[in-house]
């Protein structure tokens, strides 16, 4: 049931849906599935897994919640057995909560307080709209606790006002009003004009609740939150209560009088707040969604953004006061030295600061300047580029959370010797050498990607940014052995514990030589086997499929078509790396291997190649016995030639 609800929603296939949902079920990830499984799901991407994915934790979700609703409503005797079809036949959340509301177990209500008083039949008497002498009716429910008719009536109404605001279609009818035409109004808090200045858009804003924008919410309710400002949804309330007289006050109603009471104080008291509730939470998911969304692409196109490579880099951490933080890192990004110059005001050293860089860059065999975008960065690229430094690349890198790394628990590990600010230099360095491995590390919140983060539902939040972290570093793959654990915990399959048993035994027993290896990892079984290997790399291994995204259970398919193709897989291994090494392919993290666009070295590598052929053509000619002045005069003959 659950996996036709699931085609129906996303309009995918059933069977596409069902072999997704069982996989799911057997615990494989989003990247293994839509990379490795495509035979299960009829080859639905990334997206679409994910999809699915969603709309089954929703409704596994739903299912619970359904039980618990049956087994409450049983537990009253009052599970009828249409109420039970209408339950299990439900899978809607908000129709759901519909139902329950009458039976739901509530706090002491003035309708509770009345039927304690024993007035309920005097409310079934009003309900039934039949009896015109419902005061004298009303004389005989006066009691102690209920002194005068007057009084009985009240509390009957408060009775009937609780049926109508428990009624379905009551509830319906202005969902759907309140989703048609209400308006968000915004208001400013009494006193808080100054405090609340930067939310003066929205002192007294009007936006129609259908249509309004999800960071114009977001900005409403966080200006809420801070107290500045109030939200509410409003609609025409007349409308609303006419509205509801139609649905529950019968022509020639004998109790016209309470039973349109009972309707007004029904909706201002109670389903009007409720409803607008629901609708300002529905509101605010959809804002949240939009908002998470944007969140999520701007972060995959940061992680996904093309490093610079093993490249030797100094990383600048600018600054004036303090000084601008410099260190020097290797090809992989490990910290061989670091200082401090103070080339801007107030100290103004920037000769001294010059020299000490251009020492630095000799030094290490810099081939590239890494420089935070914050204060005083703009000032500090213009020194660096002022250095004159022959094929040494300049670089601004973003400095969003580079100090939350800096003070985090990674970074304390990995630079126990080193402040703080040593660490966000380094941290900024990486970045440029490589996005990926770096941002893993820290908080997808603070690398400055998205607006309202800190307004949005937090556990969907950081479910969203996950996935992504996890669907870019699995669509890339890692060296397992120079992977850190911060971006092995996001491997398919693996995770915190796992990841950390991999460094340690890699520290302990050296480089891993296969995939099959890693079966070696305490705690690493088959089924995490299974969904990490293909997006594991061992490089220089014996297998060459071992640094490929061919998954080991493929290994004897992708043997057979090399076979058929007549290529040994070790010789066109080796065939791309000398490529590689003579600069001809790029290994691209989005783009896979991809032909250089690096003009000097295509135009040298024509130059070679002519000069070949050019003494093998010159070879030939000589062996005819022509001289040089013979052989020119027939190129420019062969050339006159083929222009005519």
């Amino acid at each position: 049931m659950i996996e036709q609800i699931i085609s129906r929603r996303l309009q995918i296939p059933l069977h596409q849906v069902q072999g997704t949902v069982c996989l799911l079920r057997e615990g494989a990830t989003i990247p293994f599935i839509s990379r490795y499984r495509k035979e299960a799901t009829g080859s639905l991407d990334e997206l679409q897994v994910g999809a699915i994915k969603e709309q089954l934790d929703r409704l596994t979700e739903l299912e619970a919640r359904r039980q618990t609703v049956l087994t409450t409503i049983e537990g009253q005797g009052r599970l009828t057995p249409e109420l039970r079809r209408r339950i299990a036949e439900c899978w809607d959340a908000v129709e759901l909560e519909d139902i329950y509301l009458p039976y739901k177990p509530k706090r002491r209500t003035r309708a509770t307080v009345a039927r304690e008083r024993g007035l309920e039949p005097l409310a079934e008497i009003i309900l039934a709209q039949q009896s015109r002498n419902v005061v004298q009716q009303a004389r005989r429910f006066v009691s102690a606790e209920v002194p005068t008719p007057e009084e009985a009536l009240a509390g009957a109404c408060d009775i009937v006002a609780e049926r109508i605001s428990e009624d379905e279609r009551a509830r319906n009818t202005l969902r759907r009003t309140f989703a048609r035409e209400g308006i968000v109004h915004s208001k400013l808090v009494k006193g808080k004009e100054t405090e609340g200045a930067k939310y003066a858009d929205y002192f007294d804003a009007e936006t129609p609740l259908r249509s309004i924008s999800s960071h114009r919410f977001l900005a409403m309710r966080r200006g809420e939150e801070e107290g500045i400002l109030k939200i509410a949804v409003d609609v025409d309330a007349e409308h609303c209560i006419e509205s509801l007289r139609r649905l529950f006050v019968r022509p020639g109603s004998a109790t016209r009088e309470w039973m349109e009471a009972a309707v007004a104080d029904a909706f201002k008291r109670l389903i009007r707040p409720s409803i607008e509730t629901e609708q300002l939470a529905a509101a605010k998911e959809k804002a949240d969604d939009e908002a998470i969304r944007v969140f999520a692409e701007n972060l995959r196109q940061l992680l996904l953004s093309s490093p610079l490579g093993q490249k030797r880099v100094v990383a600048i951490d600018p600054g004036f006061r303090t000084g601008c933080k410099v260190v020097a890192l290797d090809a992989q990004g490990n910290l061989l030295h670091n200082t401090t110059v103070y080339p801007h005001p107030p100290q103004g050293r920037a000769a001294e600061a010059a020299e000490t860089l251009k020492s630095l860059a000799a030094r290490h065999k810099a081939e590239a300047f890494a420089i935070g975008d914050g204060t005083a960065g703009r000032e500090t690229e213009q020194l660096v580029r002022g250095l004159g430094l022959d094929g040494v690349e300049v670089f601004m890198v973003s400095e969003d959370g580079a100090s939350v790394y800096s003070a985090s628990a990674a970074a304390r590990e990995e630079f126990p010797d080193y402040d703080v600010t040593v660490r966000g230099a380094v941290s900024i360095g990486r970045r440029l050498i490589d996005p990926l491995s770096e941002l893993v590390k820290i908080d997808p919140k603070s690398i400055g990607v998205g607006q309202y983060q800190h307004s949005v539902d937090p556990a969907k939040l950081k479910a969203r940014l996950r996935t992504v972290v996890e669907s870019c570093v699995n669509r890339v793959g890692v060296n397992i052995n120079t992977a850190s654990k911060h971006i092995l915990t996001y491997i398919s399959g693996l995770g915190p514990v796992l990841a950390q048993n991999i460094v340690a035994y890699r520290a302990a027993n050296g480089e891993f030589k296969s995939r099959r290896a890693l079966l070696k990892v305490p705690r690493l079984g088959a089924k995490a086997f299974e969904q990490a290997a293909g997006f594991l790399r061992v490089v220089g291994g014996a297998n060459p499929l071992d640094n490929s995204a061919v998954h080991p259970e493929s290994y004897h398919i992708a043997g057979r078509m090399a076979a058929d193709a007549g290529v040994n897989p070790n010789t066109m291994q080796r065939a791309l790396q000398d490529l590689e090494s003579r600069g001809l392919l790029q290994a691209q993290r989005t783009a896979g291997r991809t032909v250089t666009a690096n003009d000097t070295v295509l135009q040298a590598l024509r130059r070679k190649r002519a000069a070949t052929l050019a003494r093998d053509f010159l070879q030939q000619m000589h062996a005819l016995g022509m001289t040089a002045a013979e052989v020119e005069t027939l190129l420019r003959e062969t050339e006159t030639s083929e222009k005519e």
